[in-house]
């Protein structure tokens, strides 16, 4: 099995490493609060936040939007287990898949079929849309199930990324919280595990290939809520950690999208508590973020919760957004990638 590992020396030596930068941008006593104000977020949203629909239904938690080729949105409603289809064009709301799994993050692969992370399944999936035929990926690995697998991502070669989480971390058991990675021809391999992270949430890759991100929200005491980046080898393993942002004492980020120049839009933030150790310094909505972990830009979203975003519309310029039980967007100064070299 190949996986990486940090030792706890190694770990140490990394976090050292980074120290001063996250001092920069984020400091785990201080939050991220005090970098709002100076912010020049006219520079990437180019119009107001508008809202594209509601999404009326018994449960409502939407997640997961992501751009089909012909330009209709994906995303889904995970608590109803339902993923949805919004037409730009038509203005209309429709339901693609009922019974989803309780899907959660969606991707569309270089073929144009659709993945998607079933969380109650614990499974992730790819559908041709085409024939409608369903093909499990992975749903166990080393002979376990898995947990609940969370958001993907995929990079130039084919190979998907995805988060899985459970609140077991006994390895005998089950698997425990972890990245994973399904390479072309089938083979998975675990790429970052419990305990060298806590809770994986939101991942993506650099525009260039040469970077995985990683989104860690662990409302508990002292547990990660920042923004993780991993030199991606050329084998699809990672090295070098750094933390590049900290949202710590507030709610971290759950899902993120990258634009075409590198720069991070990660959905993070509460309007109101939640019975958790997470506090409101992390103002609700996106967070543009360089690469090198600086906060350049901020937009409000309205309402609990805000769950992810991604880029769609003809010229890539579009960035749709899940928040609550709305699908919101608003046009921004740069597009998304076409396509990860």
């Amino acid at each position: 099995m190949n996986s990486f590992r940090l030792t706890r020396r190694e770990l140490l030596a990394a976090n050292i490493a980074a120290g001063f930068a996250l001092f920069a941008t984020a400091v785990r006593a201080v939050g991220i609060a005090e970098f709002y104000a100076s912010l020049k977020s006219d520079d990437f949203f180019a119009g107001p936040l508008k809202e594209e629909t509601k999404v009326v239904d018994q449960k409502v938690f939407t997640e997961g939007p992501a751009a089909a080729p012909d330009g209709r949105l994906f995303f889904t409603n995970a608590t109803a287990a339902k993923i949805l289809i919004w037409n730009p064009m038509s203005r209309k709301l429709s339901t693609f898949r009922e019974n989803s799994g309780e899907a959660n993050g969606l991707l569309f692969d270089h073929s144009g079929r659709l993945l998607a992370c079933e969380g109650k399944s614990g499974r992730v999936t790819r559908t041709d849309l085409k024939t409608g035929e369903i093909t499990v990926l992975v749903d166990q690995f080393n002979g376990h199930p898995l947990g609940a697998p969370n958001d993907l991502t995929i990079d130039s070669k084919g190979r998907v990324y995805f988060t899985s989480r459970l609140p077991n971390t006994d390895e005998k058991k089950r698997n425990v919280n972890s990245v994973y990675r399904i390479d072309p021809d089938g083979k998975v391999s675990r790429v970052l595990y419990e305990p060298d992270i806590h809770m994986p949430n939101g991942v993506e890759v650099s525009p260039d290939g040469r970077t995985l991100y990683l989104i860690e929200s662990d409302g508990r005491e002292n547990r990660n809520r920042c923004l993780f980046a991993y030199d991606l080898k050329d084998d699809g393993m990672v090295a070098n950690t750094r933390r590049l942002i900290d949202f710590s004492p507030g709610r971290g980020g759950d899902g993120l999208c990258v634009d075409a120049e590198g720069n991070l839009y990660v959905a993070a933030g509460l309007h109101k508590t939640r019975g958790t150790s997470e506090t409101l310094d992390t103002k609700p909505g996106i967070h543009v973020i360089s690469p090198q972990g600086k906060l350049l830009a901020y937009l409000a979203t309205p309402t609990d919760t805000l769950t992810n975003c991604a880029f769609g519309g003809e010229d890539l310029q579009t960035l749709f957004i899940t928040c609550g039980d709305l699908l919101l967007s608003v046009r921004t100064k740069h597009p998304g990638p076409k396509s990860k070299p």
